[in-house]
């Protein structure tokens, strides 16, 4: 399986705790045991500002979407990471007789039976030129799995939610209920939650014997 690599993410900073900030001051009154004089307090609070103001930068740099990015016909395309089980290359390819053109067949990723899709043929998306398609993006979502072909992985990033803007299908292709939203770099960002819950994936066909 290829590792994902990982990036540290920016956490919510909790509500100022004005009843600590007190504390702090008579510690720091008792350390130097006197009172403080006025300009030494109002350099413990104008330091306790700074801290503060910094906060709000904090937490809007972490509203974003913290997504996998792939390859998909030289096109970049992008899925949240809560949806994302893993990745691993295309070993072993079965192709199943009887479905969609989207279903490229299946793969054991550890013993588990994974369908495949080919999102090129799911989005009726123009063929251009060769691919590679070596490598499987496995989504989930507690209880439907399957994975999605790709071209390379890129790795992983926070995508601000003020670069994400609404979805265009004449720049991506991929019809509209399928987006999230497309950046201003043209990342095309999938909607994990609706294809996960799609049943036009679900394939009913049975093999005629």
């Amino acid at each position: 399986m290829d590792e994902i690599p990982k990036k540290p993410m920016l956490r919510r900073t909790k509500p100022f705790d004005w009843d600590s900030l007190r504390q702090r001051l008579q510690a720091s009154r008792e350390a130097v045991g006197r009172e403080l004089t006025p300009d030494e307090e109002k350099a413990v609070l104008r330091k306790r500002a700074r801290a503060l103001a910094r906060q709000p930068m904090q937490e809007e740099a972490g509203d974003g979407l913290d997504c996998l990015e792939f390859l998909l016909t030289y096109e970049t395309y992008a899925i949240e990471m809560r949806w994302v089980a893993e990745t691993c290359p295309l070993r072993e390819l079965t192709p199943l007789p009887c479905t969609p053109p989207f279903v490229a067949g299946i793969i054991n990723v550890r013993g588990r039976i994974v369908s495949v899709l080919d999102l090129r043929q799911f989005f009726d998306l123009p063929q251009k030129g060769l691919t590679d398609l070596n490598k499987v993006i496995v989504v989930h979502n507690g209880g439907m799995e399957f994975g999605i072909l790709a071209d390379e992985i890129l790795g992983t990033r926070s995508i601000p939610l003020a670069e994400v803007q609404p979805p265009l299908p004449t720049l991506t292709g991929v019809r509209e209920e399928y987006l999230k939203g497309v950046t201003a770099g043209r990342t095309a960002i999938l909607d994990g939650a609706r294809l996960l819950a799609d049943k036009g994936i679900i394939v009913h066909d049975e093999i005629a014997e």
